[in-house]
């Protein structure tokens, strides 16, 4: 039991570092915070976005990792 919850554990990490190293950054760089960021159409749809999911799915494996932490932390 506790193999298959530390596996499990492992598979969450790599889950999480491939999300968040597919994410794209938040700010747009120097031109972004000096010249601001104008309102578009893209900027509009961002909760549709592949970001919007990637932060989503990041949250949710993270809850999941946590959650494993403290299973294995009972069950040591």
């Amino acid at each position: 039991m506790k193999l298959f919850i530390t596996i499990l554990q492992v598979l969450c990490g790599i889950g999480i570092t491939a999300m968040v190293l597919m994410q794209s950054g938040k700010s747009e760089g120097l031109s972004g915070a000096i010249g601001g960021v104008a309102d578009s159409f893209l900027s509009r749809n961002k909760a549709h976005s592949l970001d919007a999911k990637l932060a989503r799915g990041t949250k949710w494996v993270g809850a999941v990792f946590l959650v494993l932490t403290l299973i294995l932390l009972i069950l040591g």
